[in-house]
């Protein structure tokens, strides 16, 4: 049975393979921990903020991230692709998201701010609505994605095929018109 944890805050923490498995946290507080020994079996996160947290290359793949907040956070080289599909909400500020997945994976109204998305995959993602404010997608693959309505007008290094992406109602800057023209070798000045 899961253990629960309610409204605790944990500091300068790192954490052992398996020493977060089966148990549930709400309105929990994570600073300064680092997770990328963890392989995460069975845990959950409710309205919980990790703050100057390490995730580098830590398996998650059955946890379920419901409304958590990332801030200044190293996630690179994390599968969030096999976590809990239910009620999976998210937001990333300054964070180092280096190539991670996300691979069709529903995150409508996600927020990516100041953070670097460099090689991130984004494949077959429902990315509808979704704020990248001034973020580096250098690299980052968006075949068959839905990004409709999704906001990339401060972000940069974005190359994007409109063949392959859905991008209706997505909102671009002038100078970043480049990053969707590439594929047809157009040269913008």
């Amino acid at each position: 049975m899961a253990s629960y944890t309610y409204d605790n805050q944990f500091t300068d923490i790192l954490y052992s393979e398996h020493e977060l498995n089966h148990q549930e946290f709400e309105c929990c507080t994570f600073t300064n921990c680092n997770f990328s020994q963890c392989t995460f079996v069975a845990v959950t996160f409710i309205d919980c903020t990790f703050d100057d947290c390490i995730f580098s290359k830590a398996k998650i793949n059955y946890v379920a991230f419901r409304t958590v907040t990332f801030n200044r956070c190293e996630i690179k080289d994390v599968n969030f692709a096999m976590c809990d599909k239910l009620i999976f909400e998210i937001a990333f500020k300054d964070c180092v998201l280096d190539f991670s997945k996300f691979y069709s994976l529903k995150i409508k109204g996600t927020s990516f701010t100041n953070c670097s998305i460099i090689a991130v995959d984004f494949m077959s993602t429902d990315l509808t609505e979704v704020v990248f404010e001034n973020c580096d997608l250098y690299r980052s693959e968006f075949a068959k994605a839905i990004a409709n309505k999704a906001d990339f007008k401060t972000s940069y290094n974005y190359m994007i095929d409109p063949k392959t992406t859905k991008l209706k109602k997505a909102i671009f800057a002038l100078e970043g018109l480049k990053g969707l023209l590439y594929k047809h070798e157009i040269i913008v000045k």
